[in-house]
Formats: C-alpha cells, sequence, structure tokens
C-alpha cells in the first residue's frame, strides 16, 4: 500500500471552493459543529467562528494512492445547484491536484460536494 507523505490541507480546498460563484461559504459535518457548540468559552466568541475549513474533510482513499475530499457548501440563492457544485468539484480537484504536484506528491484525488442549503440573498445590500 502506497501511501504519501504530504496531505492537503484542508484550508486549500476551503480557498477554492469559496472563490466560486454563488457559493456563500462552507458548513461543518455535524459532529464538528456539536464538538464546537460543546466548548467552554463565551457565546459571543462562537458565533461565526468557525473556520471555513471546518466545512473541508480530507482523508487518504483506502489503498493509500491519493486523497478523497469532501466539500460541504452554503450556496446564495438564484445559482443553481447542480452547477454550481460541479464547478466547486472542478476547481477544489484542480486546486488540490496543483498544490501536491507543487509539493511533490502528485496523487489522485477525488472530491465528493454536497450542497447543505440554500441561503437567501441579503436584499438590502
Amino acid at each position: 500500500m502506497a501511501t504519501t507523505a504530504t496531505s492537503p490541507p484542508p484550508t486549500v480546498a476551503a480557498e477554492a471552493a469559496l472563490a466560486v460563484p454563488g457559493v456563500a461559504g462552507l458548513q461543518p459535518r455535524l459532529a464538528r459543529r456539536l464538538a464546537a457548540a460543546a466548548l467552554p468559552t463565551r457565546p459571543e466568541t462562537t458565533a461565526g467562528r468557525m473556520p471555513p475549513e471546518a466545512g473541508v474533510r480530507t482523508d487518504p482513499l483506502p489503498d493509500g494512492s491519493g486523497w478523497h475530499i469532501e466539500v460541504r457548501c452554503v450556496l446564495v440563492e438564484g445559482h443553481r445547484a447542480v452547477d454550481a457544485a460541479r464547478n466547486v468539484h472542478n476547481q477544489v480537484r484542480a486546486t488540490v491536484l496543483s498544490y501536491l504536484a507543487a509539493h511533490g506528491a502528485p496523487v489522485a484525488v477525488t472530491v465528493t460536494v454536497t450542497v447543505t442549503r440554500i441561503a437567501a440573498r441579503d436584499h438590502t445590500a
């Protein structure tokens, strides 16, 4: 089983996903949100404190040949979910492959994109 020492940092995938038009933000998995909510901290410091990379999960592929990246995103209304998800998939995959190649670890990368919700546009702006 071949493994690589270079793991793609979730921030690389998060920044790539957030750069896609129509992506309002990234949403962490429920377990991560519950863990963050259980931390002993003041309420005013927890609101909006979840970093964007919390919406990205990177796991080695079972055969050790590369990485699987899961991205959970929130879209802005008015964008087709299928188009935005495809764009996020392509952007994240290309960015991570480029990152890994630049660090001497050209390996396989698979990406799964889940649209968790559609956020209403801010009509006050």
